[in-house]
């Protein structure tokens, strides 16, 4: 039956978290910038903050519900909680801190299985402060699932890791979370800001912004498709123009220059975006979608080239505004090696977008 939630909090007179989301489909991501209301909705699932009102549920058992006035304490709701800091007891060892939560027991055998399993033989009698960062999540996430909780909660839990140690500990949690098909497997929410991290981890994806929901699905759809402007950015979207409509199916790209012909209808949308993956060189004129290539700036990342550029035809665009292009430089075999004259901008990359974000049950 998956999570519930459907809450009210007002943290300041100018920001209220509004939320009304189900997950069923293993690990949902929650996306969103900073100060979104991110890390305060796992809060309120876990017990640590109250809401104003509303209801949460976890496979049909009713954690808050404010008209009945329903409000287990946190460890009465059988949920894992995955701090970014990890919040190890600094006193305890290891084996102390895995052992400590209600429910947990004793069992010395059982602690000693988690420790096995999560690779921190050895590191029993270590305080957390005599542990990597990677051993202190590890050990954070053995004190978390040795009490077999019925949901599990990630506050951004990579984000003070390096690259290296960051995409391993993802790649542990992804086996993690599919061998656990059943109560915590099932049940877990990732709240980050890293687009990366939820597309890799996560089936399901809901992007929220100020508090509210901007849409939420597949998650894959959800990238394929994100139906808003914040949606898009928030998904790595650097390519984003508000429009003007041509005709059913074209637009002009106000801040580019450019007339774009599109797949489908244009109707109802404001704005257009394109990845900067999604550009292609032109090898033989396609009469469409072309733009002239006026190089702006040129930056190079450790796989990839990084081109950002303006339309060299643009006359309704004073101000001329860049767009990106990047492509893997072990993907330009048969290519020049010089910035082509022209890109193309295929119709079926182009994402129509609304400017409006508030959710009204989209789904990609």
């Amino acid at each position: 039956m998956g999570i519930t939630v459907r809450i009210r909090k007002k943290l300041s007179p100018a920001f209220t978290l509004e939320l009304d989301f189900e997950s069923s489909a293993g690990c949902l991501g929650i996306l969103g910038p900073s100060g979104s209301g991110k890390s305060m909705t796992l809060k309120c699932i876990a017990g640590i903050e109250r809401p104003d009102e509303g209801f949460i549920a976890v496979d049909g058992r009713t954690l808050f519900d404010s008209a009945k006035r329903v409000n287990l304490r946190p460890q009465e709701r059988r949920v894992g909680y995955l701090f970014q800091n990890y919040a190890l007891f600094p006193n305890m060892t290891v084996l102390e801190n895995i052992s400590a939560p209600p429910g947990a027991g004793r069992n010395p055998a059982e602690a000693s299985r988690w420790i096995e399993r999560f690779g921190l033989a050895g590191l029993e009698r270590r305080r957390p402060s005599q542990l990597s960062g990677g051993q202190q999540q590890r050990a954070a996430l053995a004190r978390m699932l040795i009490s077999s909780p019925n949901a599990v909660l990630f506050d951004e839990p990579f984000s003070a890791l390096d690259s290296t140690l960051r995409e391993y500990m993802q790649l542990q949690l992804e086996e993690l979370l599919r061998e656990s098909g059943g109560g915590a497997g099932r049940n877990a929410i990732l709240v980050t800001h890293n687009r990366d991290e939820v597309y890799r981890l996560c089936r399901e994806l809901a992007v929220i912004s100020g508090g509210r929901m901007i849409v939420k699905g597949d998650t894959r759809g959800v990238f394929q498709n994100p139906l808003f402007v914040d949606a898009a950015r928030l998904t790595g979207c650097k390519n984003i123009s508000p429009v003007r409509q041509l005709s059913g199916n074209e637009v002009f790209a106000l801040d580019w220059g450019l007339p774009l012909r599109l797949n489908g209808s244009a109707d109802g949308f404001t704005h257009i975006g394109i990845r900067a993956h999604d550009l292609v060189p032109v090898s033989a004129p396609r009469g469409f979608n072309e733009v002239r290539v006026s190089v702006s700036r040129l930056s190079s990342e450790p796989f990839e080239e990084v081109v950002l550029f303006t339309n060299a035809d643009a006359k309704e665009a004073p101000e001329k505004k860049e767009i990106w292009w990047k492509y893997s430089r072990y993907m330009r075999l048969g290519l020049p090696q010089s910035i082509p004259e022209k890109l193309f901008l295929p119709p079926e990359a182009l994402l129509p977008l609304k400017q409006d974000g508030n959710f009204a049950g989209q789904r990609p």
